[in-house]
Parts: C-alpha cells; structure tokens; sequence
C-alpha cells in the first residue's frame, strides 16, 4: 500500500489563515439545497480543529474534496478523515447504512487514507435496512402513480426517509449499538420483518410490483457482521465529545444537506428527513446550544437543486445548461444532473438568519465567467404584489415569480485570482450585491476546485 500523502503540506491549506473563525467551536452549513462545496470548506478548515463532526443525514449526502490531483466522493465519513491527527465523528442524529459505510472505509484504505482509531461512530445513531431502501422506492413509485411525478419527494432511494420514519415509530428501529447483541438483533427482526413484510407487500401491490419477502434470520446474519465489522469504530460519541470539549479540544460540525432542506425550515415536503440547518447540531450531536461560536454559511454563486420541490429561479434554457457543464452539476452520491438557475438572495437571506450565519464561504465564482449578464433575485411576486421574505409553504413558493436585478457578467477566468483586487471589477460588484442583500460579509471566495483556489479577504 503507498503511504498516505501528508495531507496538510498540499497547496491550500495555508491561504484560509486569514479567515476569521473567531475562538471556540464552529460550525459549516449550506445556505441553499445542497452541493454548494461544504467539503472543500470543512477539509480547509479541519487543520485548525481537533474534531470534525458530521450531525445529521445519511448516505443521501456526499461531500467532494479535491487534494492536488486527487478527488475524494465522501458520504458519511467527515471531510477531516483526509487529515490523519483528526479525529472525526459520525453522530447520533446521522442515520448509517452499514453496507455503504463499509464500502466507504475500505475505498479510503485503499487509497492509502487512514481510518482507524480517527473514526468513531455514535452508538445511539440508527440503521439503515434493506428494507428501508424499498421501502423508499415504493413510496416514490406509489405516488407517481396516485398523484403524478410532480408530487414525488426525488428522494435517491437510499432509504433515509423510511429509518428517521421508524426512529420516530421505536418499536420498529435499530440503532447502532445493538448490531453487537446478536440475541437482541434477532428478537427485533423478527418483530419488525413481520411488520414491513406485510406493509411493503401491500405497497408493491399498489405499485404492480412483485414482491419478495425479506428473511429476519438472514438479516441478523449479516448486519451482525457489519456489527463486528465496524465494531472498532463504535461508542458513546456524546460522552466522547464533551470529555474532548472540557479537555480544550476544538470542535468542527459539518452539516450535511443544507437549510432548504432541512425538515422543518426548508421547502416542506421536499426535503430531506433530518434538521441540516445548524439547529440539528444539538439534537444531533448531543452538545449544549451554547456549544457553537461561529458559523459559517456555505452558498453557490448561483442555484441548484436536485428532486422534487419549488425553485423560483431555475433555468430551462442554454444558460442553466451551461452552469450545469461547467460547473459540473452532477450528483456526488447519485450522478443525478442538478437543476440550475439564478442566484436566489431571498432564500440565502432567509437561511443565513436561520443559522446565525456569521461569514459566508462563496463558492464556484469560476462557473459564471464568460457570462454577458448575470442576474439576481432579490425579491418576488405573488399574488399581484411584492414580497421579499422566503415563503414557509412550497406552494406558494413555486408560484412567486422571480424579481431580478440585472448586472455585467465578465469574460476573464478568475480560476488563478488569490486576490480580491484580482477579481474583475463586475466580479467583485457580484459579491458585494450579495453582502449588501443577506446582511453578512463574504469572507472567502473560491476560483475552482482546488484547495489553492481560494480568495480570503
């Protein structure tokens, strides 16, 4: 096996000092749907923590970090595993399918990454099933059917939604710690496979889809030796990081998702399952509210989603096509092509003030280079009038129509700017539209992929 390469001396991880992080614990979020470059922020801020640790979501998330010329697809494991003195923690509110975490594990090893005593997985956080994976793809199925393609969540089938479903329910979940009690796994299946057994044969009927019946036994045979599998990595990651915390330690949350899908303050019903704004780090990770100093919102220099759901500046033309190719808006996870449109500020405002958003990361300014005109929302209209607060139902918001202000593009590649000044001054009139609008400063502005390609003001 090569040796892994010393990670902290690669080009980047040096540019960011000048950002200011405040003293204390931080926190990384997404301001819009998701994909806007949360790993490339967590890996650059992970060498000044001791700690990085991942609340909430599943394997539905995925976080690209590209090291030199090496990129790395993460899922479930925090983007500080790249550095081998962190520790890196998978907590309690984040749901994990042993199969995928495996695969994850020794996909690192394989690249000479480390992950070993540096991961540790909470022993209260829920599992995964084979049936929840078809469980998630019958509910979609059923409502294409009953009620159209519109209606569906585009969900990715992971199975998410159906295990924080049956946290909710008890009586019918698994969590982490009882994969190593064979006895107790086996009593729980039997009783839970009954259930979904007779749930899911009804649903496929629904469907016109055939339907196998899962076995508890075999279940239990194999989720016992994930158990032993991951079993090294497993504990009680609550105890684990309020000892870390009193002993001085430095804590990195890393938010999966983002605000817009976060279950209870995104566009309800198409979001996610679990709270990925930063009021889901408490619950999530089990640590007091007074826990997070600074946090820092992540945002795209335009928009994207992926799924079901209302976004107000999407773009069907050669525009939004060309954001797509160039900014290479492809699922992480599912390689299912982003939808792309027009920076929406109302939303950003919106999610900057859910999180208590102290500095913005801004992320993929390259893309729009070679753009005549850019444009902007910074408010709606609805119902013959003017609104600029993000509206809490996706009805309403998929029928605002956008209010843009338009402003000059720029033709010069800004992939080799390290300085503000060096940005085009159409450029540098984008970014401080979008702090005059959502009220925080852009503190670091990235040019392309690379860890050296940022711009720290």
């Amino acid at each position: 096996m090569a040796k892994q390469p010393d990670i902290q001396t690669l080009p980047g991880t040096e540019l960011f000092e000048g950002f200011d992080l405040g003293t204390g614990h931080c926190a990384v979020v997404g301001l819009q749907w998701g994909d806007e470059g949360k790993g490339k922020i967590v890996d650059l801020f992970a060498r000044k923590y001791d700690l990085i640790v991942r609340y909430n979501g599943g394997a539905n998330a995925g976080h690209s970090v590209q090291v030199g010329a090496d990129r790395y697809a993460l899922h479930l494991i925090p983007s500080g595993i790249l550095y081998p003195d962190k520790f890196n923690v998978i907590g309690n509110g984040v749901v994990i399918d042993p199969v995928v975490l495996i695969k994850e594990i020794e996909g690192l090893r394989q690249r000479s990454v480390e992950v070993a005593a540096n991961l540790r997985i909470s022993n209260r956080a829920h599992v995964v099933l084979p049936y929840h994976h078809l469980q998630d793809q019958l509910y979609e199925s059923a409502l294409s059917i009953l009620r159209g393609d519109g209606e569906k969540i585009g969900t990715t089938g992971r199975g998410i939604g159906p295990c924080y479903a049956d946290k909710a329910l008890r009586s019918t979940a698994i969590r982490v710690g009882e994969l190593a009690d064979a006895d107790q796994l086996a009593s729980k299946l039997q009783l839970i496979v009954t259930i979904k057994n007779a749930q899911l044969a009804a649903l496929a009927q629904q469907c016109g889809q055939d339907f196998e019946p899962f076995d508890a036994d075999q279940l239990c045979e194999q989720y016992t030796q994930h158990g032993r599998t991951l079993s090294q990595h497993v504990c009680d990651t609550t105890r684990l990081l309020h000892e870390s915390m009193d002993a001085g330690k430095q804590v990195l949350f890393e938010g999966a998702n983002a605000t817009l899908l976060d279950v209870d303050h995104g566009t309800y019903p198409f979001v996610t399952s679990s709270n990925c704004s930063t009021l889901g780090i408490y619950a999530g990770a089990g640590v007091p509210g007074s826990t997070v100093g600074a946090t820092v919102g992540v945002m795209k220099a335009y928009s994207t989603r992926v799924g079901g759901g209302p976004m107000p500046t999407e773009l069907h033309d050669t525009v939004g096509q060309r954001i797509r190719d160039v900014g290479r808006e492809y699922g992480t996870t599912t390689g299912r092509p982003r939808r792309c449109g027009w920076l929406d500020l109302v939303a950003v405002r919106y999610t900057a003030k859910l999180n208590g958003v102290n500095n913005i990361c801004l992320m993929l300014l390259d893309v729009l280079a070679g753009h005549e005109i850019l444009k902007v929302c910074v408010g709606y209209r609805y119902a013959g009038g003017e609104v600029d607060a993000f509206p809490a139902d996706a009805g309403t918001l998929e029928a605002v129509e956008p209010i843009y202000e338009e402003m000059a593009g720029f033709d010069q590649e800004v992939t080799e700017c390290r300085e503000f000044d060096q940005l085009p001054p159409q450029a540098r009139a984008y970014v401080e539209k979008i702090e005059q609008h959502v009220g925080v400063p852009v503190g670091m502005i990235s040019v392309g992929p690379r860890r050296d390609q940022v711009i720290v003001r």
